[in-house]
């Protein structure tokens, strides 16, 4: 049995691993996987908001044949409302399933209570802390895109401060060779100094642009974020996502080759009128969360995790 709580427990053997089978499971017939997690129950416990991991995750386990139940709003509709910790409630739900897929508003009181569970915890998102799903789907997609993972240019824009899918994806990057990072965000919002230094302990290249033209220009890879605006700690940290959205002026300057991608919500940070450009990978990257789900499901489930 074995959580999936950060991206620091994946490698590039098992990264491969899950993208292959991943692209398996892409194509495969529905009656040929459709017994691969039958039994099985999984519960998926959102105490926040979510949409495409939430039901991307819920799609996975049907489309295998498993079933699911689900706490949506859990920090309202839940015991927790009452005080109940979340070591307790691991402790129930894991009694009822053979797995629990989790987003949570405290990245902290996650992996504190993780080791209470009787069976594997997927991480689907923690406070400001990781999303490791969410990296390995962006991983799966520039694989997909571009042909590689590795010997990349890569522009980061938007909020890298409280950002958990930026904070899970350059660690994912640390992991690989010859990649250099493009810094752009709102004053105050930049990346946690540990990340940084965790970025130079790796070897990996990082500068910082003045403007999206400058941060655009020559990158093989737009990871584009929203502000987070619900993990703000003061109402200074708000500024206009204009500062930094990309418009449809700025394709002049990004390679023809190149791939934007957003974990999405998207709220201003990408011009609509982007979308039909063959470079506005976004919504390819959310339909591969599901594949990616699929793998990482299989292996959970079955034990396989190295």
């Amino acid at each position: 049995m074995r959580h999936v709580s950060t991206v620091r427990q994946f490698d590039l053997q098992e990264t491969t691993r899950l993208i292959e089978r991943a692209e398996y499971l892409r194509t495969a017939k529905r009656a040929e996987i459709q017994k691969n997690l039958a039994g099985m129950l999984v519960a998926t416990l959102f105490y926040e908001p979510s949409t495409r991991t939430r039901l991307s995750f819920e799609a996975a386990v049907y489309r295998l044949g498993g079933q699911v139940i689900s706490a949506e709003n859990a920090q309202e509709n839940s015991s927790s409302k009452k005080g109940e910790t979340l070591a307790d409630v691991f402790r129930i739900v894991g009694a009822y399933v053979d797995a629990i897929v989790i987003r949570h508003h405290s990245s902290t009181e996650l992996e504190q209570a993780m080791p209470y569970a009787p069976v594997p915890v997927i991480n689907a998102g923690a406070g400001s802390g990781e999303h490791p799903t969410q990296a390995l789907l962006d991983v799966y997609t520039i694989w997909r895109e571009l042909g590689r993972i590795d010997n990349l240019s890569v522009a980061v824009l938007g909020d890298l401060k409280y950002g958990r899918t930026v904070h899970s994806l350059l660690r994912m990057f640390a992991m690989m060779s010859n990649i250099s990072l493009k810094l752009y965000y709102p004053e105050g919002l930049g990346l946690p100094g540990d990340l940084l230094s965790e970025m130079a302990q790796a070897g990996v290249r990082v500068e910082h642009a003045a403007s999206v033209e400058e941060a655009l220009a020559g990158a093989d890879v737009v990871y584009q974020t929203r502000i987070q605006a619900e993990r703000l700690e003061a109402l200074e940290e708000v500024c206009a996502a204009s500062d930094y959205a990309i418009q449809a002026k700025h394709l002049s300057v990004l390679p023809a080759h190149a791939r934007i991608l957003h974990p999405l919500p998207r709220v201003g940070e990408i011009d609509p009128a982007i979308d039909p450009d063959a470079r506005a990978a976004y919504f390819r990257q959310a339909e591969n969360g599901l594949y990616l789900r699929m793998a990482l499901l299989e292996q959970v489930l079955k034990g396989e995790l190295s």
